[in-house]
Formats: C-alpha cells, structure tokens, sequence
C-alpha cells in the first residue's frame, strides 16, 4: 500500500528541484502555481504563465521613499527559519515598487500621527532567495531554527502545506512584511507572536491572544486596508498592494545599492 504522504513528498521534492533547474538555467517562463513561500496560497490552484524579469527601472529604495520606516531586514542577517544569511540579500536594505512604496508613505504617515512608526522586515525578495528557501526544505536534517520559528511543526509538511513554495510574492515587488513601533515605549508593538512564526498563531483573526495584543493586529491591518494594501489571511504581518503593477512578474536582481 502506498504511503500518500511519502508519495506527496516525493511529488513536491520532484517539482522544487525542476524549478529551480528552471531558474538557474535562465528560462524566463515557466507554468507554476501562484503560492507564496510562507503561507500565500490565494489562487493556489490555478496555473498560470510566470514570467522573469531582472529590469529594476520600477523600483524604489524603501528608505528614501518612508523614511520614518525603521528596517531589520531578518534575511539579511542569520536569525530567520532558515539559520542563515539568504541568497539574493547582499545588503540590508529594502526595495519595493514605486507604487506600493507610495502607498506605504500614506500608511507611514497616517501612523505616525498616531505615535508608532512601521518596522520593516521584508519587502522585495528575489527569486533566487525564493530557491534557497526551497533548497533548505529539501534537507529534513537541517532544523536549527525550528524551536523558533516551527517547533509546533515537522519539517517535511512545509512544503505540501504551502509554507515554502516556487514563488513568492514578493518577488513581485508590492508586497511588505512589517509590523508596528510603538514611539512612547520605544519598543515593538506587541502582535501576540513573531514574524514568519509558521503556525495558526500568526493567522491575523487568531484570537487566544489578549484583547490589547488582538487589537494592535488589527490597527495595522485597517491602516494598510485604508491605503490599498490587501491582508494575508495566514500571516499578520503581511500585506501585497492590491492594485500591484506587475501581477505575474517575478523579478531576479539582488539586493544591494546597484541593483537600482
């Protein structure tokens, strides 16, 4: 009798490695399921034409663009899921369209004249980022970080369960991972758990949470609604903007200060 979730995991182990043979060969489209690598699975079922691109002329500096924005860009440094520095992020700065950059200042602003600034965590990702997520989830040895950021999980479903994945939507460009500072206490803004914690725990209407906790959730979301930014429904902490500019473009340049 076969085993189905063995056989699903070889289907996916199969699949990650034909498209990252895709990428690193140059093809500019390939057919994939339009899921992002920690917990975007909207339209997941849908196949669809992906098309790379490494024109950054759409781009912006996210600090100059909101620069009240303070920035700890997590795959920049060694404290993420993965244990390590990721491909792609070779400087610790953060790039995003012009357009969802924009709208970002309006959020920027509504809040600080509410008394928090927005603390970035992640915006644009490059797509080779993207493949060293899925090379990680290929070696079921490698947990160093799971009491941290999976430990209610095994290694092996973050695959088959849409927590990593070919394609990210950030790598479109419009989307943001990013929390609130609160400018009184000079602290972050407490949401009830981390950011890129893989668990229902970071589903924004998770409510085994305090009231204080579950209503900071809800600021940020409402802002970012308010200025065009849609929510994740398994994630807090991210938000694409809605009316993206480039909705089926995955873009490759790394990022570092001559990438723009």
């Amino acid at each position: 009798m076969i085993n189905k979730f063995s056989d699903d995991w070889c289907k996916a182990k199969f699949r990650m490695l034909t498209v990252a043979m895709l990428i690193s060969t140059g093809f500019g489209c390939c057919q994939v399921a339009d899921v992002d690598n920690s917990g975007e699975t909207a339209g997941a079922t849908v196949t669809q034409n992906v098309k790379l691109s490494s024109d950054s002329s759409g781009f912006v500096l996210l600090s100059e663009a909101v620069p009240d924005a303070i920035l700890e860009i997590r795959y920049y440094s060694t404290y993420n899921f993965v244990g390590d520095r990721i491909d792609g992020y070779e400087e610790p700065l953060a790039f995003l369209t012009k357009e969802a950059a924009s709208a970002l200042k309006n959020v920027s602003d509504e809040l600080i004249t509410k008394g928090y600034r927005l603390k970035i965590f992640d915006a644009y990702r490059p797509q080779k980022a993207v493949t060293h997520f899925m090379n990680w989830a290929l070696d079921e040895n490698d947990v160093r970080m799971k009491k941290y950021f999976y430990p209610e999980l095994d290694k092996k479903v973050l695959f088959p369960q849409g927590y990593i994945a070919e394609h990210s939507g950030h790598s479109r460009g419009s989307t943001v991972d990013l929390t609130l500072f609160d400018m009184t206490t000079e602290k972050e803004v407490d949401m009830g758990g981390t950011f890129d914690y893989f668990g229902e725990l970071s589903h924004p209407d998770y409510r085994n949470i305090t009231e204080e906790q579950y209503k900071n959730r809800m600021l940020l979301r409402e802002v970012m609604l308010k200025h065009g930014f849609k929510p994740l429904v398994e994630e807090w902490w991210h938000f694409t903007l809605a009316d993206e500019p480039y909705p089926d473009t995955y873009f490759t340049f790394p990022i570092n200060s001559n990438s723009l």
